[in-house]
């Protein structure tokens, strides 16, 4: 039974959830890193909200952990490098409060136009002041949004409801869902010039910090409104409280800010801003919503392998699970007999090559070439899995290609992982047997019909009468009892191939013989 750790506080139907799909839960929030590090290890998921920071040396106390679910949009307080580096699946909830949040950037967008804070506060203090604030319509003004993806679309949607009209800055934003949306796709210094309000709706990443610094606040038009609601880190506070200060923007709304929480800053004391503590999401739906989110995504990973809304994974839907589980798990034997066979010959791989062909070209290939990619790396680099392994693959230089084949061939789905190195390039080829059986196919372009076995010992050798009979004795004389063997060679007299699958581990000294055999080009334990 999986075990998941809830280390922040999640409404209780995310642990009903748990518990109704048989998996164990403990709930306990407000752990000290310390305390949480001395506890995690039997833990297989972990699920958080923004409370929990989970670093490198959290996972480095947790050997089991393989799923981190964080209840909510932003991940910046997991260590997604250190926890793909692990093999460790990170997963968020980008819809759960995605209405709530949009919402709210909107309210903050009224809130300023109408300096309904300010206003609240003096009529409360018992004056008066109805001369002294003097708002400004939304209508017919000019949204700028800095992302427009999931909140910001729905931010858009909202703002041209109000009438305003509405441009947008997102890299990937394509030109035919800007028109689907509404909004004009334009670019950042065209946005800050003719943007009368300005809304942030983008992740804190290496490329979006302080995506407002002094330099880009200066090139906003005079009199303009900000609001973020997305991410602190993402405006210059201190280039902001001077534009503020100086009358150059005339206000701006933030729900989030560079340190959190945050209980002193020198924008406090500015009347044209208006500030609340990070309750973008703060809605009784939008909590329920991210914790039901988060347990149903976690469970349908932990029990069947579906991953959806993953940071460092392709996703895979709960219905795609069961047809990919077997395709997925003959990427990974044929990538590990490529692995192990390169391994043996202590080359650097340049190119690694994933070829479908027939029915399992027609499915989600990405998980695929992960396994595929895991396996050959696993034997060389060791703790490499689907998560981790195009990572790796893409730091250590190694290209990654991936062919579609629309022929029909001998086989109803074929599936064929190739390695390239500086001196050779390797193929192993591998079909399903009943739609859930691995079988290998193919080696090098021999053919060669074999069932994977735990333990198997692969043997090139030139083809001349007597080897077999040579080869067989020697593993006799050993005691060594063959289950299955195969055969298969280029031509007559040329390169052949003998796979053998042994009832445990080949020892050494064994090895040692067959590799000294007469016609022997290479010998190679294999472990699956």
């Amino acid at each position: 039974m999986p075990k998941v750790l809830i280390s922040d506080k999640l409404s209780p139907a995310a642990i009903e959830i748990f518990r109704r799909r048989g998996i164990e839960v403990d709930f306990k929030p407000g752990l000290s890193p310390a305390e949480l590090r001395a506890i995690i290890a039997p833990y297989d998921g972990l699920a958080v909200r923004s409370a929990t920071k989970v670093t490198r040396e959290l996972m480095d106390a947790a050997p089991n952990l393989k799923v981190v679910g964080r209840a909510g949009i932003g991940v910046d307080n997991v260590d997604v490098t250190s926890a793909t580096a692990r093999g460790v699946v990170v997963m968020n909830t980008p819809y759960g409060n995605a209405i709530t949040t949009a919402e709210h950037a909107i309210a903050m967008m009224f809130a300023l136009a109408r300096q309904i804070p300010e206003a609240s506060a003096s009529t409360k203090a018992g004056r008066w002041e109805k001369n002294r604030f003097m708002g400004v319509e939304l209508f017919g003004k000019t949204l700028g949004l800095i992302g427009c993806g999931n909140i910001g679309s729905i931010v858009a949607n909202r703002a041209i409801g109000l009438h305003m009209k509405v441009v947008a800055f997102d890299p990937f934003l394509s030109e035919k869902r800007a028109l689907e949306l509404g909004v004009e796709k334009v670019e950042l210094n065209e946005l800050l010039d003719r943007a009368e309000f300005v809304t942030l709706h983008a992740p804190l990443t290496e490329h979006t910090r302080n995506i407002l610094s002094r330099e880009n606040l200066a090139k906003l038009r005079k009199g303009a409104r900000l609001i973020n609601c997305a991410r602190g880190g993402l405006v210059d506070e201190a280039a902001l409280y001077d534009a503020l200060a100086s009358g150059h923007l005339a206000g701006a709304a933030l729900d989030v800010f560079e340190t959190e929480p945050a209980t002193e800053s020198p924008l406090f004391g500015l009347e044209n801003v208006v500030c609340t503590p990070h309750l973008g999401a703060a809605t009784a739906e939008a909590q329920e919503n991210v914790a039901l989110q988060v347990a149903d995504q976690m469970a349908d990973y932990l029990l069947s392998g579906a991953v959806s809304n993953a940071i460092n994974m392709p996703s895979v839907t709960a219905e795609e699970a069961p047809r990919l589980k077997p395709y997925m798990e003959l990427a990974r034997l044929l990538g590990g007999m490529a692995g192990q066979l390169t391994a043996a010959q202590d080359d650097a791989i340049k190119v690694i090559r994933v070829e479908y062909e027939g029915h399992v070209a027609e499915l989600n290939r990405r998980p695929l070439t992960a396994a595929s990619l895991a396996g050959v790396l696993a034997p060389l680099m060791g703790a490499v899995n689907m998560v981790n392994a195009p990572v790796v693959a893409k730091e250590r230089g190694i290209e990654v290609a991936e062919t579609v084949h629309e022929r029909r061939g001998d086989y109803a789905s074929l599936l064929r992982v190739t390695v390239v190195t500086d001196r050779y390039e390797r193929s192993v080829a591998g079909t399903l047997v009943g739609e859930a059986r691995p079988r290998l196919v193919e080696i090098k372009g021999i053919a060669v019909e074999a069932d994977f076995a735990p333990d198997m010992l692969y043997v090139t050798n030139q083809d001349r009468p007597g080897f077999i009979g040579r080869f067989g004795m020697v593993l006799a004389n050993a005691g060594i009892n063959i289950a299955t063997f195969h055969l298969g060679r280029a031509a007559q007299g040329g390169d052949a191939i003998c796979l053998v699958s042994l009832d445990g581990p080949i020892p050494e000294p064994v090895l040692a013989e067959v590799r000294a055999l007469p016609l022997v080009v290479q010998a190679t334990p294999l472990r699956f």
